[in-house]
């Protein structure tokens, strides 16, 4: 199998709060048409989609029931510390929960952490290693 990613889909509870969490309030360019029932989000290689948990379950043959951490989250990374503030302060401005304000960490940056309407946990956070592309896509790890 090739090492490649193409796809994070997040099974959510109602997709038009999660669709309106994304494209109109933290303005991401989605595909998603009226009457589709997911929401495609292109990420520069890998593609973000949205799609109704139950369905999502009952595609993968698994109970939609479930709660708690998932094992899993999702991360955002910036240039600069004042960007993860900023990034932290649209976020919770859209109604996300700040799990962890943004703090000095153990491994040298500086990160936080919100849970979007679903309670996907997003890390949002500033490596002073990081070098990124023209695309904004880390090019050292």
């Amino acid at each position: 199998m090739r090492q490649k990613l193409s796809v994070i889909t997040l099974g959510v509870a109602d997709l038009a709060r999660s669709i309106a969490f994304y494209r109109d309030g933290l303005k991401w360019r989605t595909t998603y048409k009226d009457g589709e029932g997911i929401a495609w989000f292109p990420m520069g290689g890998v593609v973000f989609a949205l799609y109704p948990r139950a369905a999502l379950a009952e595609d993968a043959l698994v109970s939609p029931v479930g709660s708690g951490f998932t094992g899993i989250t999702l991360a955002h990374n910036t240039k600069s510390e004042a960007e993860v503030d900023a990034v932290m302060a649209e976020a919770a401005a859209l109604g996300a929960k700040i799990v962890k304000p943004a703090q000095k960490v153990f491994w040298g940056g500086y990160s936080g952490y919100f849970a979007d309407p679903d309670g996907y946990l997003w890390e949002v956070a500033y490596n002073s290693n990081s070098v990124f592309d023209e695309q904004d896509n880390i090019k050292n790890l």
